[in-house]
């Protein structure tokens, strides 16, 4: 079964949250409160649309 979402370049997603900086996405990498990533094996991030936004319902429900 093939997955119906798409992967998020870090580019993609510092846009979809409004232009955070790239500095700030990896620090909430660091403190555990960044979306999951997937590290690909030349270092660079994607994320999961779905995954992106199950974690901004998760903010909104802390909020």
């Amino acid at each position: 079964m093939m997955r119906q979402d798409k992967l998020l370049t870090l580019p993609e997603v510092l846009d979809e949250l409004g232009g955070v900086s790239r500095r700030t996405f990896y620090r909430w990498r660091e403190l555990g409160r960044a979306p999951v990533c997937l590290q690909l094996p030349n270092d660079e991030l994607r994320v999961w649309r779905s995954d992106l936004l199950a974690w901004l319902d998760s903010l909104r429900q802390a909020a």
